[in-house]
């Protein structure tokens, strides 16, 4: 069993982030990384300074170059489960490892389910994207379609006539009378037509989608369509470990200050772990901040704890 680390769980933005500035203040640090990043299927990240157009797997492989300069350990495993007690947390990985920290990042995530309509999964993050800011410059003034999954996704439409001007809003298993009035009308002020009826199925030509057909065989022809999955945050070690959560539109998140603490001493939490808003430039701001933290935490508690021997 290791003793005496800084244990970070999550390998993403937020989690190196946070590992970076522990293995610069000099503290034995541990990232446990389960190789499941959220924006894998996504060609480019976008809207990170200087990092703009980055590919995922080439920012993470900067990433843990950076950490290893600093002599952080990471290792490819799954915490599955942990525990804490009064000198800090155990770290059960799924390789049969148990490692001990002082204080423990959670940066595991959060996993996007798409709605379940055939076509999606297949080719999310290509012209089946979610999110305009980061993919809306690339599919810029192309027939868009906007597949709803709650009364949300009205605000959703809304937000691609940034980017395109021939927007349609497939209401699928909504009526239009779910829709707000409010909504309705801007949805009709910023030109967006509504779409009536259910999503059969996505219509794929020389590996590019070229429409939307519906249940009654009827085609739209698009070429992007805009798909809000529904989020699912990786919380179960933070259950396991007794933070308090609070419920969202978009799921269950742990309570915390501006730094990144939970409700539990020495539990933090950063990154989509601790929000669903959190873009990769984000997670990387808030992995930073808990990291330092941790640090500042740490040094007090140390120079404490001598002061009293």
């Amino acid at each position: 069993m290791t003793e005496n680390r800084d244990v970070v769980v999550g390998g993403g933005a937020a989690g190196l982030s946070a590992a970076l500035v522990l293995g610069r203040a000099m503290r034995r640090t541990l990232v446990v990384d389960a190789g499941e990043p959220r924006n894998a299927p996504s060609a480019h990240l976008q809207g990170y300074l200087t990092r703009d157009g980055m590919s995922p797997a080439e920012f993470l492989a900067v990433g843990r170059a950076e950490i290893a300069r600093y002599g952080v350990e990471l290792v490819r495993d799954r915490a599955v489960d942990a525990r804490g007690d009064a000198a800090g947390f155990t770290v059960e990985l799924a390789s049969g490892r148990s490692v001990r920290a002082r204080q423990l990042v959670i940066a595991t995530g959060l996993a996007d389910e798409l709605p379940a309509v055939p076509g999606p999964a297949e080719r999310f993050g290509r012209d089946v994207v979610h999110c305009p800011y980061c993919h809306g410059w690339e599919v810029r003034d192309l027939p868009t379609g906007v597949l709803a999954t709650s009364p949300l996704s009205a605000h959703q439409a809304l937000m691609v006539t940034q980017w395109s001007k021939d927007v349609r809003l497939f209401l699928h298993e909504l009526s239009e009378s779910e829709l707000a009035a409010e909504d309705l009308r801007r949805l009709a002020t910023a030109g967006v037509t509504l779409v009536p009826g259910r999503v059969g199925e996505l219509v794929v030509a020389d590996d590019r989608l070229t429409g939307v057909r519906l249940a009654d065989g009827t085609v739209h022809e698009r070429e992007v369509l805009y798909a809000a999955p529904r989020a699912v945050p990786r919380n179960d070690l933070l259950v396991r470990l007794g933070a308090q959560l609070r419920e969202t539109p978009f799921g269950a998140y742990p309570v915390i200050d501006e730094r990144g603490l939970t409700t539990v001493p020495g539990l933090w939490a950063a990154g989509n772990a601790s929000g669903f808003a959190e873009q990769v430039v984000n997670a990387a701001g808030r992995g930073y901040r808990a990291g330092a933290a941790i640090n500042g935490e740490l040094l007090f508690a140390d120079l404490d704890g001598a002061a009293r021997v």
